[in-house]
């Protein structure tokens, strides 16, 4: 293992982002007031009763629905003797259920195990088993899968959600098309398990006790790793959460100095809310801020998504790089009205430069990109949303929080030069789940999580990522970053998405190869070596490429390198 810087704290003098800090965001956050994300929600739903949280397929529930039918869901999991502490998976993509039950095993004093419905049976055992979870709601869609792995794991109580449970009558409809037109329910048998609908009936009729949940208890366990090696469960305390929202309020904040406020705030929830993403800025600051959160089920059908948009007015849209392209590819999309449009939010994988022009041409809001990883729950930078202009950087570090570029023996590098991120603040996790020798190789003696991701901090503290420790390329002892090449060929008119990666060489040890998906179908692999040719110095151009229908991407949308590798 590295050997840890042994300096003092960085003191205020080595901190050059608060310079850059806009008027009134201060250095660091007050101590969260909420003991617990229970008592924010709770706190929330009251103070916004009469106010709709959460709309999907044209249903809205009301803070105050939200509410009760988190205590009757809450009730019926306490009245199966799970005791404080159990682990409770939700395995469900955007629907309603998925606020209701998250709310309720929060305040039932259970962690929450977020599990990617499309998970194979292998990958959900893996988990299951890792985590311990004894109970586990799940979307009929996905219940075949639970039943090849249950019986090799500890789970005792299985609640089978159906996509109209909580659609009202319209319910029925919705699920006679998923399962009789479309057919999107493979046949499934799970003996003992309990529907939605009766988990809450059952509830109803009995007592719902408020856990005594404190900031030190376990949150989510937020799974990752996933596509580089075995998941593992970052473990997310109250107040590592509580802080990312804390930390987040004033950046949001600096954006209503712009453009004020609206008093009905709407979200647009298009990343899947078991991504550590969406769970923290659209669930938790959304409900926290009283919004409304629009859910989207599939965010992969654009013309679906572009019809939900213009349903309401879209005030804060977080999404993704993919995202924001395919959506500027659909001709309906270009036509809507964005004038309520406030905030755009990009994570995830970064916002390259070519789709953050034409984003920006195209709404008038520029893409505001932040950084974080599942594991500092997630936010730890961002980009000052009044600034005008795309930045091309992550952005500054937000309150409490201090990044640091370390070299491999682990000493800090001065301003410009590249080496390791690494992150200390209220949000990093507290570990990885059963696994210290995991969190030994990513946590230093003085407290700073190292992310993996190779970057430099400008003099005025903006920090700029150029790839992934394990995604570097290295052409002849020189390093070539994937994220450059897929930046330099994104810009061609022809190309609609592009990924880089290293494949062996027996004369330089590796090579970049370019993965291309055609926007112009008349593109020729010669047109792209000779737009290469111009734009890149020798060893960073691609010995070969190779053009795709479509690129392996996980679930939120990130393209898989690493299945392009293999």
């Amino acid at each position: 293992m590295a050997q840890d810087n042994p300096a003092a704290p960085p003191t205020s003098a080595s901190k050059p982002w608060l310079s850059s800090y806009p008027k009134g965001v201060a250095a660091e956050i007050a101590a969260p007031a909420d003991r617990s994300i229970g008592a924010l929600l709770e706190g929330a739903c009251r103070r916004y009763a009469a106010r709709p949280a959460f709309t999907s397929m044209g249903k809205a529930l009301s803070y105050g629905e939200v509410l009760s039918l988190s205590e009757r869901f809450g009730a019926f999991l306490q009245g199966k003797g799970l005791k404080k502490g159990a682990r409770v998976a939700l395995m469900m993509p955007n629907i309603l259920q998925y606020p209701v039950a998250m709310m309720a095993v929060l305040r039932a004093g259970y962690t929450v195990v977020n599990v990617n419905p499309l998970y194979t049976p292998r990958e959900l055992e893996h988990q299951l088993n890792d985590c311990g979870a004894e109970a586990i709601v799940i979307l009929e869609n996905f219940a075949a899968t639970l039943q090849a792995v249950v019986g090799r794991t500890a789970v005792k109580h299985v609640v089978v959600a159906t996509m109209g449970d909580l659609l009202g009558l319209k319910g029925h409809l919705v699920n006679f098309v998923v399962r009789r037109v479309r057919k999107m329910v493979p046949p499934w048998s799970l003996p003992g398990h309990t529907s939605f609908k009766a988990a809450l009936k059952a509830g109803g009729g009995q007592a719902f006790k408020p856990a005594d949940t404190g900031p030190d208890d376990v949150a989510f366990l937020q799974y990752t790793g996933g596509t580089t090696g075995v998941a593992k469960g970052a473990v997310l305390l109250h107040r590592n959460v509580l802080a990312n929202v804390a930390q987040l309020q004033p950046w949001l904040d600096d954006a209503y100095t712009v453009r004020p406020k609206p008093d009905d705030l709407t979200f647009l929830c298009a990343l899947p809310l078991y991504h550590i993403f969406a769970l923290t800025v659209n669930a938790l600051v959304g409900m926290q801020q009283g919004a409304l959160n629009v859910l989207i089920a599939n965010p992969r059908d654009i013309p679906g998504f572009v019809k939900t948009w213009t349903q309401q007015p879209v005030h804060f849209f977080p999404g993704l790089n993919t995202l924001f392209n395919a959506l500027m590819n659909n001709e309906d999309f270009r036509k809507l009205d964005f004038s309520s449009l406030r905030l755009t939010m990009g994570g995830g994988m970064a916002v390259q430069k070519s789709v953050a022009e034409r984003w920006k041409a195209l709404t008038g809001i520029d893409i505001t990109e932040g950084y974080g990883l599942s594991e500092t729950s997630p936010v730890a930078t961002a980009n000052v949303i009044t600034a005008s202009g795309f930045s091309g950087t992550i952005g500054l570090p937000i309150p409490s929080t201090e990044i640091a570029i370390r070299d491999d023996d682990g000493r800090d590098l001065p301003l410009g030069e590249v080496g390791e991120i690494c992150i200390r603040g209220p949000q990093v996790m507290a570990g990885y789940w059963n696994r210290p020798d995991e969190t030994a190789k990513v946590m230093t003696a003085d407290g700073f999580f190292k992310s993996g991701d190779m970057g430099f901090m400008d003099a005025r503290g903006y920090v700029k990522i150029v790839d992934r420790k394990k995604d570097m390329i290295l052409v002849s002892g020189f390093n070539v970053y994937p994220n450059e090449l897929e930046e330099v060929v994104s810009r061609m008119p022809g190309v609609l998405e592009v990924a880089a990666v290293g494949v062996p060489d027996e004369h330089s040890g590796e090579v970049p190869k370019l993965f291309i998906v055609k926007k112009d179908p008349a593109l020729t692999e010669e047109a792209v070596r000779e737009f290469c040719r111009a734009e890149l110095t020798g060893y960073k151009r691609p010995k070969y490429i190779e053009f795709r229908a479509e690129l392996p991407k996980t679930p939120v949308g990130k393209i898989l390198r690493r299945a392009l590798r293999e």
